[in-house]
């Protein structure tokens, strides 16, 4: 597998290959982040809104979501510069492997794991491997996505 970091641009299931790659911008995880994706979830459990517990528990304060993470690493790469012909997302195999606090800087690196056509021939599913890094570069979570996407009228 050989990769290629990809240049912005529009990329259809035939333009990729496996190996491929993009670097999503970064984006600063806000303490509203938190209180917010708690009030959508209904998830008020005392490690993400209380600092104090969060402290007995080892952490430096209220941790961020594990799927507030996700959710916000899904928009990095839907905002990107790179743009992927997708239908939709077929499913997520996720691990969360460092907490993610208020003021962490969190950015991911996309890769074309594996790709190949559905029996329909008109679409294609690509599995994409995301690394999830905070501004010290240590990875914070880690997983792959599986991407329906358009293949070329013309192919």
């Amino acid at each position: 597998m050989q990769e290629r970091e990809l240049k912005p641009g529009t990329y259809w299931h035939d333009d990729l290959n496996t190996g491929d790659y993009f670097v999503t911008d970064g984006l600063i995880v806000t303490e509203s982040h938190i209180v917010n994706f708690a009030g959508l979830s209904g998830d008020f459990f005392s490690l993400h809104m209380d600092d104090e517990f969060a402290r007995e528990q080892g952490f430096p304060g209220r941790v961020a979501h594990g799927l507030l993470v996700l959710s916000l690493v899904d928009g990095l790469k839907n905002r990107a510069p790179v743009k992927l012909m997708a239908v939709a997302s077929l499913g997520w195999n996720w691990s969360f492997s460092n907490p993610v606090v208020a003021g962490d800087r969190i950015q991911a690196k996309v890769s074309v794991e594996e790709k190949r056509l559905t029996s329909k021939r008109d679409r294609g599913v690509i599995k994409l491997l995301f690394t999830v890094y905070n501004q010290h570069k240590e990875t914070v979570q880690e997983g792959t996505n599986q991407l329906l996407s358009r293949v070329r009228a013309d192919t």
